[in-house]
């Protein structure tokens, strides 16, 4: 979708700052903001596509006003109230008055470092063979979906050349929205400076994305 998340190429923001020495977490909240978020995720109630769905569907003028990981935080009650973990009332009183849904299964202190290091991987198998070839002249599809995507909004229908075929992993755009994992091949495309930003752009600059084959049109 196009929402306040998608700011690649976006003016009127002013330059990237980045933060010198800038430290993993600027208050300790932010530390359980993280846990509070990944230990919310194996309850197994959601995807981590829909996860940044979620995001994604805040408000421009909350996602805007708010840092890093309060976006976490809202995107998390969100979903939280979503699937009957907790009630509106509940969270505006910051402690439980229900019994809620049960989860299929909670996250123990013990199983948290075997559990961060399987991690989620979304790499899947493909039965058919690649469309593309490296070195394959490809333009990118121009749409502007309602629900979740992951082609960047600044590199749609645009001219570009596969650079790598990459494995078969879950689609995001169903798998956000409970339609299935779907899994596709994915490509690294490489797009010219100007194909992307226009004339006046650096002739030496390349951007390169990372794309799912329906993503993409032979050029």
């Amino acid at each position: 979708m196009n929402g306040p998340h998608d700011l690649g190429g976006q003016m009127g923001f002013g330059p990237v700052a980045p933060e010198i020495d800038e430290p993993v977490f600027h208050a300790e909240w932010e530390r359980r903001a993280l846990g509070v978020t990944l230990a919310a995720g194996t309850l197994g109630a959601w995807t981590i596509d829909e996860s940044r769905h979620a995001r994604e569907s805040l408000h421009p003028a909350i996602y805007y006003s708010a840092s890093y990981y309060e976006i976490w935080i809202r995107a998390l009650e969100m979903l939280l109230e979503r699937y009957g973990f907790v009630s509106p009332d509940e969270i505006e009183a910051g402690r439980p008055l229900w019994p809620g849904v049960k989860p299929k299964q909670v996250l123990r202190p013990g199983d948290v470092p075997r559990v961060l290091a399987r991690g989620g991987p979304c790499n899947r198998a493909v039965a058919e063979a690649p469309k593309f070839r490296a070195g394959d002249r490809v333009r990118t599809i121009n749409e502007h979906p309602t629900g979740h995507t992951r082609l960047p909004r600044y590199a749609r229908g645009r001219l570009g050349a596969i650079e790598a075929v990459r494995e078969g992993f879950v689609f995001p755009d169903t798998n956000a929205h409970g339609k299935g994992e779907n899994p596709q091949h994915v490509y690294t495309v490489c797009f010219d400076g100007q194909e992307l930003w226009g004339q006046g752009a650096d002739p030496a600059l390349t951007v390169s994305i990372d794309a799912w084959e329906s993503y993409l049109e032979p050029a």
